[in-house]
């Protein structure tokens, strides 16, 4: 059998694939010959079981879904390489594979593994200015080349040339609907909900906002550091957007330090009016939240729709 059952961490009956399963995906895709000398599983995240692989040769970094939207990982691993071709001052881990499901097998994403090690006394700063240098990467419009994902919900791209209409439509409005559809919209909210939407305009008059190389999930999770202290950027959901986005995103859960926004501000200041901004673009995420895990976002949720549209 190409699964097991795990109870670890609270997931009851999740399903993890077996070693041999690991080991047959990779031999069978990298060489027969392919010599694994151990595989470890690690954390992942909420969406993915993931593993340290190690073989004679090299250390890899294994991420697999068993029920992976197509085109999943793929998305990933072009959002990494966006990201590294922008970013000299941040570490992006290369990307060995990946692969759609096929039958009984899972999806799966093989990329270098980061020895993981200790900030120093720049990290923080690096990692602010890096984010910096990241944003001064710029497209001719809002979007990106292909939809994508955010957790495991389809992230639509769609290009365009005003934001405030990108941000109503691809992102705030799929949520929204995704929202109603899982029963997560109680009457009031989703009267205040679709009232904001109606006059996003208003609070997201940028007309001289420019679409930057975003991450797209920037919290705390998705940055580490490597053995020489440098800054690390993994799992994005890339796409060009008003660079505020990220910024909300990396002070809506914490995680990150106050020397990264000094270094951040000091590289990139950052436009008049951000903070009445910054909730609107925390929102889309609190939405992503509330459709993924339930009500334990709903009143964050609902303290932002009661700012704007209450």
């Amino acid at each position: 059998m190409p699964w097991h059952r795990t109870g670890n961490q609270g997931e009851g009956n999740r399903l993890m694939p077996t070693r041999e399963t690991i080991e047959t995906i990779l031999r069978k895709r990298l060489g027969p010959n392919l010599s694994v000398k151990g595989i470890t599983p690690v954390s992942g995240g909420d969406m993915n079981d993931a593993f340290r692989v190690e073989t004679t040769k090299s250390v890899w970094f294994l991420k697999m879904h068993a029920h992976a939207p197509y085109g999943f990982f793929d998305a990933e691993w072009d959002g990494l390489e966006a990201l590294r071709t922008a970013a000299s001052l941040l570490r992006i881990p290369h990307v060995q594979k990946a692969e759609e499901r096929d039958g009984e097998w899972p999806a799966w994403l093989l990329m270098e593994w980061i020895h993981p090690g200790e900030p120093g006394p720049r990290t923080a700063e690096v990692l602010g200015q890096g984010l910096a240098e990241l944003h001064r990467f710029t497209a001719s419009a809002f979007g990106w080349q292909a939809d994508n994902f955010i957790g495991i919900l389809l992230q639509p791209n769609t290009r365009t040339d005003h934001w405030p209409s990108f941000w109503r439509d691809q992102r705030l409005l799929p949520q929204f609907r995704l929202a109603e559809k899982r029963n997560r919209l109680p009457s009031e909210r989703y009267r205040r909900l679709e009232r904001l939407m109606d006059r996003l305009d208003h609070w997201l008059d940028t007309s001289d906002a420019v679409p930057s190389l975003l991450h797209g999930d920037l919290w705390g999770g998705n940055w580490l550091v490597d053995t020489d202290g440098r800054p690390c950027l993994i799992d994005p959901a890339a796409y060009h957007g008003h660079r505020e986005v990220d910024l909300a995103m990396t002070e809506l859960f914490g995680g990150f330090p106050k020397t990264f926004h000094h270094a951040y501000r000091e590289a990139y200041p950052v436009d008049p009016g951000y903070e009445e901004r910054r909730p609107l673009y925390q929102l889309y995420y609190l939405l992503v939240h509330l459709n993924l895990f339930g009500e334990g976002y709903g009143e964050s949720v609902d303290r932002i729709l009661r700012r704007y549209a209450g």
